[in-house]
């Protein structure tokens, strides 16, 4: 993992460059850098964001988990599918207890529903915004 300035997320496919481009729902995964913080607290050390391997990480707020739920940072609205589930290989990057410490904590993997550029500093809504079905 690497830090960028933007990067381009494309509506059904995900981020342009990364290793699930084109997949059928893991298109972002989206953490939180307070959710990393008390993760850090339970584990006894600072956890870096990019050592989770997740897509992006927001400076505030806490992550939408619920499948359907939305949220858009900059011009790009994401959709939940599941809750970012921390894996065994956390426990070789950052340390034993790791994978135990981010449970519940480690974000949510979203497919994009609209496409953008998405730069740091892009304003970031958490709202949970579901899919409303029309009764029409």
């Amino acid at each position: 993992m690497r830090p960028l300035e933007s990067v381009e997320a494309e509506a059904g496919a995900g981020l342009v460059g990364d290793r699930y481009h084109g997949s059928r729902h893991r298109h972002v995964t989206v953490q939180s850098a307070e959710q990393l913080r008390a993760a850090a607290e339970i584990y006894g050390s600072p956890i870096e964001p990019q050592m989770t391997r997740r897509n992006i990480t927001i400076s505030a707020g806490e992550v939408p988990a619920k499948p359907g739920d939305r949220l858009t940072i900059g011009s790009v609205e994401l959709e939940v599918v599941r809750i970012a589930a921390p894996c065994k290989l956390l426990e070789d990057v950052i340390g034993r207890g790791a994978k135990e410490s981010l449970r519940r904590k480690a974000g949510s993997v979203c497919r994009v529903l609209e496409g953008g550029t998405i730069t740091i500093g892009d304003p970031v809504d958490l709202q949970p915004k579901l899919n409303q079905v029309s009764d029409t």
